[in-house]
């Protein structure tokens, strides 16, 4: 049984042109999770917090996940590339050896939340052509079973379903589970995967054995597991969470900004290629 071996709080930070975020991978607190490298969430019904968006930028080595809650939100690349997120959508994209995006919000009021995560690429693959996978709210999945838990199923597998998302070197579990008052849920999970669990609703015990009843984790917290086949939550009140597992690349990781390398040359590599246009 996987149990709980470290708690991180979130972090509220900005990005982008003044976004506001709470960051719980890539804080001081928990640098990189591998393969993960950033964890954030956005949630606002405030617009001067989300409007500005995430103007032009670029991205070398890793990918990044966007799952949308609510609200809307317009992506473009400088290859022509278009797209649209609404709420319950994803949006898995591979960067590669290089991609300018930008991603803007496509309201000017209402709630806007969701979370973005970023997946470290190993060194052969860093350098592999730019893709997307725009994936809409009626092909992600989703299991509703008679005790009240629904689970949506992003990638990966769960309880015989499949998640829309494929083809990704880490090989990738993401879910989205809702846990009612006195419920619980149990998760099989690869034993060779790290993992973690992010609560964004009401709060449960995570990681719960024969032996103790887990720990609890409230809004805005995320519990690193520890390793293991099976994760048990459970809860009183109702809980809401995504849970992350995927394979370790085990390299070196080297970031600067929008760039994530395995060594410093690469990095001002890197620089060199987006300064000079061969993005």
């Amino acid at each position: 049984m996987r149990t709980i071996i470290k708690t991180v709080k979130g972090q509220a930070t900005s990005d982008g042109a003044g976004v506001r975020l709470m960051r719980s991978i890539g804080t001081p607190q928990l640098s990189d999770l591998d393969p993960f490298l950033m964890l954030d969430e956005f949630k606002s019904d405030n617009p001067n917090d989300y409007i500005a968006g995430f103007p032009p930028h670029p991205h070398r080595g890793f990918e990044t996940v966007t799952y949308m809650l609510a609200g809307s939100m317009e992506h473009q690349d400088n290859a022509g590339n278009k797209g649209f997120l609404t709420a319950g959508s994803v949006q898995w994209m591979t960067a590669g050896r290089g991609i300018v995006h930008s991603e803007m919000p496509k309201q000017e009021n209402g709630l806007m939340w969701g979370f973005q995560l970023w997946v470290n690429l190993p060194a052969k693959q860093k350098m592999t052509a730019p893709r997307y996978q725009d994936i809409p709210p009626e092909n992600i999945p989703e299991i509703h079973q008679p005790d009240g838990c629904k689970i949506r199923v992003i990638a990966g597998h769960a309880l015989g379903k499949t998640g829309p998302v494929e083809g990704i070197v880490t090989q990738p579990l993401y879910l989205d589970v809702t846990i009612p008052a006195n419920g619980q849920f149990t998760h099989d999970l690869p034993e060779d995967h790290q993992a973690f669990v992010y609560v964004f609703e009401g709060q449960g015990n995570m990681g719960v054995t024969p032996e103790n009843n887990g720990t609890p984790l409230g809004i805005s917290t995320l519990g690193v597991l520890s390793q293991g086949t099976e994760f048990k939550v459970s809860t009183d009140s109702g809980t809401r969470y995504i849970l992350l597992a995927a394979k370790p690349v085990k390299e070196p990781i080297v970031k600067y900004g929008p760039f994530v390398m395995n060594t410093f040359q690469e990095i001002e590599q890197a620089v060199r290629d987006y300064q000079r246009g061969l993005f």
